[in-house]
This record gives structure tokens, C-alpha cells and sequence, in this order.
């Protein structure tokens, strides 16, 4: 007997072995929309459906598979009513994927799937045709309220819980174990003082988040310019990039302190080389207060104009003088650069009319009574006892009339 025929018997006799539930490895042949032709070297074909391909929909096979290609294949008939051998491709490729995923969950590894559905509990995530659920409170280390934009994206995650063995298998992944082992690798890289870029993900009425490289810090308001900021989005808006260094980190919690007020952008670094006692200066009203008015001389730099120090009249309240954005000139009686204070006075300019009139028209008053009060001084004696003779005169002329 040839070699060839000798080979030939071989194959004619794996052909009458092939049973249900075996594994075997073939060709395609042909391909249609809805199914793929093998050769299994069997005297029949096998042919895989679209749904026992993948587990993953698929509309038209011949987009993803083509003629010559080979495949493995788990034998689910060995004859359908048209002699067929009927094959399914996805369970092999599952058994692959839980043996993957056994070893994945003894061996703590990250692993990538497609997440395919989402569901009121969570999402359903595709790994080599295994479905892996994830609970909503696995997706995040932060609160999320809407997870539709993980649909049909790519995601890492890990397995908390693995179960193969029993008919219904119970594979629960957890996303937040990835999240939280980067955001421990990314703190340990991190150091008070550090200077970062960052961008802006989101403006509060208390500050900014920025994303600093895989971990968000806050911003907050004080800390985001040496000029005075009553709205953040004002100053910044999403996806903004901002220079920042880092002022506190707490790992345990995960939060992250910055800021972006720079030693040497602080316009009181070097305040009394522009500023000095007795110097005139021009600013507009920044902010009022019961005892002042804040005078804005520069961004970051506020002189105060105590009530004191506004007019040589009396001032009831600044608010009756002074209105947000005037312009007040005034002169420099006072600088404390470490404590960042400068005081300024109106009065120290020459005096000033603004203010009540009221002292004014007492003095009027005063002036207006003293002719009468002068005109009697001769009359009037130097003491009492004096007083009481011409009182006495006085009676007696009036009796004897």
C-alpha cells in the first residue's frame, strides 16, 4: 500500500469518529451572510450559524471571516436534516476564555473587555465571548449617575468573583480595584510642592477639579489667583489647562489640595519697592464694609480707607459716600507688607467736604443767638447778692407807682 493511501484510510477514519461535543479544527470554504462552510475533512461539511460563532451580534459573517481561513469548532450535531455537521466556534473560544479567566482571578490580572450592555444593576462586559458583570458600584471610584457613555467601549477591569464550575456561572468583574491601583501608583509619584499641568474637568462655585494625570485636585478658590475671585467660572471653564502646585495630599482619602498662587506672581512679594508712606495713589472701590472701604490699588493688592480717614465730616456709613467701582484718590499713611496691609486716607490729601452737614449748622446756630446774649452784660451784675438789690429796687419803684 502507498504512503498516500495509507493516509488517505487515516483521515476516511477520523472521519467516522467525529462525535458530539468533540473539538475539531478545519477550513472555511465558504462564507455567507448568515453562515460558514468548514472543511472538517469529514465526508460531510460543517457549518457554523451566525449565533453559535460569537457571542457578540454579528449582521453580516463575511465581514469578519473569509474563505481559507482556519478555525476550531465544537461539533453540536453530527447530522442535521441536510447531513451537515453543525459546528459552533464561540463555545470553544468561551472554554479558552474561562480558563483564561480562571487563571486571571488566581493571578489578580487586569483585563480589557467591550461593555456590550447596561442594565439597572450594572453593566455586562464581553471578554473572548464571556459575558463578565460588573455592579454599577464596581464602575467608579467616584459617583457616577449615568454610565450610557461606557457603552461599546473599551474598559479594564479585574474579577472579584469567579465561578465556572457551577452550570450557572457567576463572573463579577470590578472596575474600581483598577482604578484605585493606579490612582496608589500615581500618589506615590506625588509630592507636596510638586508643580503640575493640569486640565480643568469641572468648575463649583468653591473651586475647580483638575485632572492632574489620572487623579483629580482640587483648586479651590482661594488658592486660584492673588486677585480677589467672587465666581470661579470667571477665571477658568472645562478643559482648560492650569499650571498648579500641589499644597496638600491625603491618600487615605484621595484628595489632592492645589494651587496656583505663585511666590513670585504675589504682588505683595515686593510691595514697598511701588509703594511707599506719603505717596498719592488712585484705585477703585473693591469692597464695602461697615468700618472702610477697600480700595483695589492693583490686582491682588486692596488698601483700606477707614470711615475715619474719608472726610473731616461725619460719616454715618462708607455706603453713603462710596459705591462699588468709584475711583477714590487718596494718600498712604501706613504699609505693612508682611501682614499685607496698606492703609490710605482721603483727609491726609487736605481735608474733604464729604459728609453731613449737620456740625456745620450748629455753628450756624450758635452764631446767629450771640448778639442777644451780648447785649445784656452791663445789666447784669458781677454776683448774687448784687443781683438781689436791684431786684428789690425794682419791686420798690413798681410798689410806689
Amino acid at each position: 500500500m502507498s504512503e498516500d493511501n495509507f493516509e488517505e484510510m487515516i483521515n476516511n477514519e477520523k472521519e467516522v469518529v467525529i462525535k458530539r461535543g468533540e473539538e475539531v479544527s478545519g477550513e472555511v470554504v465558504a462564507v455567507r451572510p448568515s453562515e460558514i462552510i468548514v472543511d472538517i475533512h469529514c465526508k460531510s461539511e460543517g457549518v457554523i450559524y451566525a449565533n453559535e460563532y460569537s457571542n457578540e451580534h454579528i449582521d453580516d459573517l463575511t465581514t469578519v471571516v473569509k474563505v481559507g481561513d482556519p478555525i476550531k469548532a465544537r461539533v453540536i450535531s453530527t447530522r442535521d436534516s441536510e447531513g451537515q455537521v453543525i459546528l459552533s466556534s464561540k463555545r470553544v473560544i468561551s472554554d479558552e476564555a474561562l480558563k483564561e479567566l480562571e487563571e486571571s482571578f488566581e493571578n489578580k490580572e487586569i483585563l480589557k473587555g467591550k461593555v456590550v450592555d447596561i442594565n439597572k444593576g450594572g453593566l455586562k462586559v464581553l471578554y473572548n465571548s464571556i459575558v463578565v458583570f460588573i455592579p454599577k458600584s464596581e464602575m467608579s471610584t467616584t459617583f457616577e449617575r449615568d454610565f450610557t457613555k461606557y457603552l461599546n467601549q473599551e474598559i479594564e477591569f479585574a474579577l472579584i468573583e469567579c465561578d465556572t464550575k457551577s452550570r450557572m456561572k457567576k463572573i463579577v468583574g470590578s472596575r474600581k480595584i483598577v482604578l484605585e491601583s493606579e490612582r496608589a501608583e500615581i500618589f506615590e509619584k506625588l509630592e507636596v510642592g510638586q508643580i503640575i499641568e493640569g486640565t480643568v474637568k469641572n468648575v463649583t462655585s468653591f473651586g475647580a477639579f483638575v485632572d492632574i494625570g489620572g487623579v483629580d485636585g482640587l483648586l479651590h478658590i482661594s488658592n486660584m489667583s492673588w486677585s480677589r475671585i467672587t465666581n470661579p467660572s470667571d477665571l477658568f471653564k472645562a478643559g482648560d489647562k492650569v499650571k498648579c502646585f500641589i499644597v496638600s495630599i491625603d491618600a487615605e482619602t484621595g484628595k489632592i489640595g492645589l494651587s496656583a498662587k505663585f511666590k513670585e506672581d504675589n504682588p505683595w512679594y515686593d510691595i514697598e519697592s511701588r509703594y511707599s508712606i506719603g505717596q498719592t495713589v488712585t484705585g477703585k472701590v473693591a469692597r464695602i464694609v461697615d468700618f472702610g472701604v477697600f480700595v483695589e490699588l492693583e490686582p491682588g493688592v486692596d488698601a483700606l480707607l477707614h470711615i475715619s480717614q474719608i472726610s473731616n465730616k461725619r460719616i454715618e456709613h462708607p455706603k453713603d459716600v462710596f459705591k462699588e467701582g468709584d475711583e477714590v484718590t487718596a494718600e498712604i499713611v501706613d504699609i505693612n507688607s508682611e501682614n499685607k496691609r496698606i492703609s490710605i486716607s482721603v483727609k491726609a490729601l487736605g481735608g474733604s467736604d464729604i459728609g453731613d452737614d449737620a456740625d456745620d449748622a450748629e455753628e450756624i446756630d450758635t452764631a446767629t443767638s450771640a448778639p442777644a446774649q451780648e447785649a445784656a452784660p452791663e445789666e447784669v451784675p458781677e454776683n448774687a447778692a448784687e443781683a438781689d438789690e436791684v431786684k428789690t429796687e425794682e419791686s420798690t419803684e413798681t410798689t410806689e407807682e
